[in-house]
């Protein structure tokens, strides 16, 4: 726990000064829990320890948010697909989730976005069937979210008439549809919310080191109880041990690599997980005209076309994966098919130049016995394959804090004493606090610091009301007021910002998940590479050659996964990207050549 001197702001601040303390804690405390993995459900079971008094670490391979819990389709929903399928306690589960976040836990990062259900045409029957069939799950929807939902936060749904539909999205082709059903949900920029999570857990105390790759565990007999790590920004100091009386591995598609570091005392996993790639294509907001999204059934998944401040967001594919989990790749097929899929809505079809960006991620899903990815099961599970260490897997995003709970109420019973239940339904988020007063203030804001209202707006929807810490920045240095290079919604600040306060340690970090320009913008973050690495390698004291290598690397990752979404298929596209080791243990400058094996 923190001291009450110190602020909660400043004791979740993940600045380099931070993790080498984090590091020392690491080698020096054992801790009552140790969290593998830096996603959304590792953050959120490091924020439920550390709630409950326990003190805690988290470790990541990369960086936070690396994996799956940045490449979603950025919603917080229930499931409309869980309630068609009668899978109610799902359905109830994540409205509940959705209600907390967006009216208490973390309302600066979910807000809610309309979407609507195209009804096909049809027979004058068929019409009548439809609508009374999409109108009662809707409907349904919105009952579970008033009467089991924490707190309503979204408008109900209504009904639309082609005209009314068109209205609302005039890109519909009039002759595909005979109306919809609105409804709305929630989005939110999923990386963002988990270095939140991260930044919130580190301000009650947990320990957050990234970089931090775990290369096997500590047994004492057939018991867990502690790992063993390197640290990949210094690649040539030995592996150390990390001690804890618990360990919780939350490594997603990575599950069963934690039982098979334990395969030679015969541990048999108890879960099996299976990768399942969803794509999604990004194009500005100008190539369809529409004020909501769309969601559309297809043979093989479900279709999103959401908006995105500029832009809007069109996914997912639903196929199975087991070529490179860390760099999962979209191919030229798999862009094809969203874009086949989505223009036969569209009355102007999209066509690849319209594309500004793509990315791929892979769901953890729990095996089963069905062929295809999308019958798997959205369910979690917490396993313990051996005495210490705890595995969480499957569920899904909007769910993150449900399954951190459980498998921090499994270490508690473990542990003994007197830790208290749960209570994240309760805790806003660093910068959740007092945000519906700045909101309604934005503008006063604005005139105080002498800056646009949109600037006010876009800080807020991104900061909550840490949007302080960062006009202070600008009032130190106005320079940070600048707007990046090729991406001028974003300010300098904002970079100078992902390192010193968001744990961001690489050009990647910053393009990639605290802004996301690399897929924004048609030049994917390579017209504002160099302009970020001056601005972040000022933050981090980096020299001309550290600055120029993570420019390198950047260029080369965009370019590498440029290649690869023209392969025809998987195997060449996973080819294609693979050319480009990752930035993390990358020393080409040291001679050496490191490869990575993330968690």
């Amino acid at each position: 726990m923190r001291s009450p001197s110190v602020s909660r702001y400043a004791a979740g601040r993940l600045s380099p000064i931070r993790r080498t303390a984090d590091l020392r804690r690491l080698r020096d405390e054992q801790f009552d829990v140790l969290v593998i993995g830096g996603g959304v459900t590792g953050a959120g079971a490091a924020l439920d320890a550390a709630s409950r008094g326990l003190s805690v670490a988290l470790v990541e391979a990369r960086d936070l948010a690396a994996g799956t819990s940045s490449r979603s389709s950025k919603l917080i929903h229930g499931g409309l697909r869980y309630l068609e399928q009668l899978e109610l306690h799902l359905v109830h589960e994540a409205l509940t989730e959705r209600g907390l976040l967006t009216s208490r836990l973390a309302p600066h990062l979910v807000r809610p976005v309309p979407i609507l259900v195209p009804l096909p045409t049809a027979s004058p029957a068929a019409r009548v069937w439809q609508r009374a069939y999409y109108g009662l799950g809707v409907a349904a929807y919105d009952v579970f979210a008033g009467v089991f939902g924490s707190g309503r936060g979204m408008p109900l749904h209504r009904h639309l008439t082609r005209d009314g539909a068109r209205q609302l999205f005039p890109s519909l082709r009039a002759d595909k549809i005979t109306g919809a059903i609105r409804y709305f949900d929630g989005q939110v920029d999923d990386a963002r919310l988990v270095v939140n999570l991260a930044r919130t857990a580190a301000s009650l105390g947990a320990a957050v080191v990234t970089s931090a790759r775990v290369t096997g565990f500590l047994r004492e007999a057939r018991e867990v109880v502690g790992v063993k790590v390197r640290d990949l920004e210094s690649p040539d100091s030995p592996e150390f041990e990390v001690r804890a009386r618990t360990v919780v591995a939350a490594t997603g598609v990575w599950s069963d690599d934690m039982s098979r570091m334990l395969s030679d005392v015969g541990v048999r996993p108890g879960l099996r997980v299976r990768a399942s790639k969803g794509v999604h294509l990004v194009v500005p907001r100008s190539a369809i005209t529409g004020e909501a999204g769309l969601i559309l059934r297809t043979p093989t998944s479900v279709l999103f076309v959401i908006p995105w401040g500029g832009h809007w967001i069109i996914g997912t594919t639903d196929t199975d994966w087991e070529l490179d989990r860390s760099h999962p790749a979209a191919s030229a097929r798999d862009i094809r098919y969203l874009l086949d899929q989505v223009n036969t809505v569209l009355d102007r079809p999209l066509t690849a130049d319209d594309i500004e960006g793509v990315y791929a991620g892979l769901r953890p899903l729990l095996s089963g016995e069905a062929d295809s990815t999308s019958k798997l099961s959205r369910e979690h599970a917490v396993v313990e394959p051996m005495l210490g260490l705890l595995l969480v897997a499957g569920g899904k995003y909007t769910t993150y804090r449900v399954m951190a709970a459980d498998v921090i109420d499994r270490a508690v019973r473990r542990l003994g004493g007197s830790a208290q239940p749960s209570r994240t339904d309760q805790l806003p988020l660093l910068g959740a606090d007092g945000f519906a007063a700045a909101w309604r203030d934005r503008l006063d804001i604005a005139r105080r610091h002498g800056v646009t209202a949109g600037v006010i707006e876009h800080l807020l929807e991104r900061y909550g009301t840490l949007t302080v810490h960062l006009l202070a920045m600008i009032e130190a240095d106005p320079a940070l007021a600048t707007p990046l290079a090729g991406a001028p919604e974003y300010l300098a600040a904002e970079v100078a910002y992902a390192a010193q306060a968001e744990g961001a340690l690489h050009l990647d970090d910053v393009l990639t998940r605290r802004t996301r320009i690399s897929f924004e913008t048609p030049h994917r973050g390579a017209e504002t590479a160099a302009h970020a690495a001056a601005v972040m390698g000022d933050a981090l004291g980096w020299d001309a050659a550290v600055r120029a290598r993570e420019i390198e690397h950047y260029l080369a990752r965009v370019e590498a996964e440029r290649q690869s979404q023209k392969m025809p298929d998987d195997l060449t596209a996973d080819a294609a990207r693979l050319g480009v080791p990752d930035v993390r243990g990358y020393a080409a400058d040291r001679g050496t050549d490191l490869l990575e094996v993330e968690l």
